[in-house]
């Protein structure tokens, strides 16, 4: 028989946020698949673990944690540098990968947990691939609801403007990428608030921030670009002090959303 692997969006972290063909993936799966990021984030780790133990009735499953790689300093590596350290932190994975599958029975279901869903900004897919192009396994893809979508919830918005379109890019991608005509941009894996290069060249534009959207240390702000930059700096520091990490998510938009 095929292994076979189910790599499954699980939403932000609450049980009521994994749709019913996710919970019926989860309680396939005999071995759970981890990266054990550190202490600084084993919440997000007994989150997972939480979610198994609430959602799954069986008692067969497992969770296996692998040592995530070092990944290295992506902010200061240019474009090309980055691709290339991300390439070689996704091997080192995958070779860990590769190695916990082989040793599971044939008829072992495989589970990746995806924070969010895995269509943005996760490279889990790209790392199954990998495993596939080296070991015989069948592969599904559940999908998850997202922190962009729950982000738009929170603030109760729409994304885009009547008509107009919404634009995904990473903070490293912000100033670069954006004009006046873009309409609403969604930013993700920002670590340094690149919306502040944006704030001399389009003060009037309005900004929905969110930290950790849909788990219990939410964090929510919108308005004016230029007037709420600075409150936005002090909540995501003081997230971060007290978590010890913090992922944010945000809306960017000529003008205030769903007026």
């Amino acid at each position: 028989m095929t292994r076979r692997i189910n790599v499954i969006g699980i939403g932000l972290g609450a049980a009521e946020h994994v749709t019913g063909q996710a919970i019926a993936a989860m309680n396939e799966v005999d071995v759970f698949l981890v990266p054990d990021k550190g202490e600084s984030k084993s919440e997000l780790l007994d989150a997972r673990r939480q979610l198994c133990s609430t959602l799954i009735s069986h008692s067969r499953w497992e969770l296996r944690t692998i040592i995530d790689p070092e990944r290295g300093p992506d902010a200061q590596r240019d474009a090309a540098q980055y691709r290339e350290g991300v390439a070689a932190w996704h091997s080192a994975r995958v070779a860990q990968y590769v190695a916990q599958i082989a040793a599971l029975p044939d008829d072992a279901v495989v589970g990746f947990l995806v924070w969010g869903d895995p269509a943005f900004y996760d490279s889990t897919i790209r790392m199954v691939d990998q495993i596939a192009a080296q070991i015989d396994v069948d592969v599904r893809v559940i999908a998850g609801l997202s922190a962009i979508q729950v982000l738009a919830a929170e603030h109760r918005i729409p994304l885009n403007a009547v008509g107009e379109p919404v634009h995904i890019t990473t903070g490293r991608r912000l100033a670069q990428e954006w004009t006046p005509e873009i309409g609403t941009v969604v930013v993700m894996l920002d670590g340094r608030l690149a919306c502040r290069e944006l704030v001399n060249r389009a003060p009037d534009s309005w900004i929905y921030w969110g930290a950790c959207v849909g788990m219990p240390q939410q964090r929510l702000i919108a308005g004016r670009l230029a007037e709420v930059i600075g409150e936005i700096e002090r909540v995501r520091a003081e997230v971060r002090a007290e978590l010890g990490w913090v992922m944010d998510v945000y809306a960017i938009a000529p003008a205030p959303l769903g007026r």
